[in-house]
């Protein structure tokens, strides 16, 4: 098994889905991060993670990198959530936030602005104000969720 469906196996193990992982440097420093959202809804907005949640995978991840280090050389484990507003990269991404709000930039510079209604094979489907609009994944230059305050 690869290093990522280890990890993503002990989420799913606390009730969290995988959202992406991801090394990073911030200064001098490298960081390997794992972020995880909850799979429940809450009045149609995503439940939130606890940071007690993420302690606890910390603990639970950390020994399994201290086996299958994802980089060479020092590194510090983060887990959190992504946040409420995070970019959409992968397909996957885009199944984990059907019923969200999301703004996606396309092929032509044609911009949507609405809810992730689903996601068929590479077809994604946003429902705008007039219409449910079809854009293929592959066409998408930039993506994330956002949230109306």
């Amino acid at each position: 098994m690869s290093l990522q469906s280890d990890i993503n196996s002990l989420v799913k193990s606390v009730d969290l889905e995988l959202y992406d992982t991801s090394i990073v440097s911030e200064g001098e420093e490298t960081i390997y991060r794992v972020s995880v959202i909850s799979p429940k809804k809450d009045d149609e907005k995503r439940a939130s993670i606890s940071l007690d949640a993420c302690v606890e995978l910390t603990h639970m991840i950390s020994p399994l990198l201290d086996v299958t280090p994802p980089v060479s050389g020092d590194y510090r484990l983060e887990v959190g959530s992504p946040g409420i507003e995070r970019k959409m990269t992968t397909i996957n991404h885009f199944k984990l936030s059907i019923g969200e709000k999301v703004s996606i930039l396309a092929d032509g510079k044609l911009k949507y602005r609405g809810l992730l209604a689903k996601v068929e094979g590479s077809t994604i489907f946003v429902q705008t104000e007039d219409e449910v609009s079809q854009i293929e994944f592959n066409d998408i230059i930039k993506a994330k969720t956002f949230f109306e305050w």
